[in-house]
């Protein structure tokens, strides 16, 4: 099934992009599931909107009592602004092994990631941080609404060369941590997404070697037949 546009009219008008992303999200979850071996599985997070309770926080803060009778933490030394992350979709897989223990991670692009410069910092640091741990990664940005280049701002982050620069303002990037004669790579497999065209199917490679095949595609037909949006997208 090919892509449509959930951020603009007609189909922006008659349904919920944020309800659709979630439940994309499921379906991945319920896909990667069918394909994982023993030992591992894969839940959605969704979350939108999300705010640091200041209220609370400021209410912990110097002059509150501490765990210990008697005891105040002292007035913070320096206070920074910090980049946080306001919408989440992704599918997380763990691995079972020594605890859940995350393994690999699919993160589906949102409007609040790609709007602002803090946006944008505070979702390409999570990636970055992933691939740091060696986890693999795949990003998919069907957001047509907004304009940024989450992989090259990620590459960026990296310190890595841009190398084949994606001309495109809609994919998907699978990236693979490895390390090969001692010295730590970045493999990279881009695909360019255009609304009316098909989706690629993208390797999640998790920690640890194991590669299973990201269906995109399957998925994402079967979320808008749930969700009851034709392929005409009225």
């Amino acid at each position: 099934m090919a892509l449509q546009d959930h951020f603009r009219p007609p189909l922006s008008l008659r349904r919920h992009w944020h309800a659709f992303h979630n439940a994309w999200a499921t379906y991945l979850a319920a896909d990667l599931n069918q394909r994982l071996p023993e030992g591992y599985f894969a839940e959605a997070n969704v979350q939108f909107g999300i705010e640091i309770d200041v209220a609370t926080f400021e209410e912990a803060g110097p002059g509150s009592a501490g765990v210990g009778a008697g005891w105040a933490a002292p007035a913070p030394t320096q206070t920074v602004p910090i980049s946080v992350i306001t919408d989440v979709v992704e599918v997380l897989v763990f691995s079972r092994e020594a605890g859940p223990t995350l393994a690999g991670a699919i993160e589906l692009v949102s409007p609040a990631n790609k709007d602002r410069p803090a946006h944008r910092d505070a979702f390409v640091s999570k990636c970055a941080t992933y691939l740091q741990q060696g986890i693999g990664l795949v990003v998919v940005d069907v957001v047509t609404d907004r304009r940024a280049n989450l992989h090259d701002e990620l590459l960026a982050r990296l310190h890595a060369p841009v190398g084949v620069p994606i001309k495109a303002e809609l994919y998907s990037v699978a990236y693979r941590p490895v390390e090969r004669g001692g010295q730590p790579s970045l493999d990279i497999w881009q695909e360019m997404l255009a609304v009316g065209h098909p989706f690629p199917t993208m390797p999640l490679w998790l920690r640890g070697g194991l590669c299973l095949p990201v269906n995109l595609g399957a998925t994402y037909e079967r979320t808008c037949r749930e969700q009851r949006i034709p392929s005409d997208g009225t």
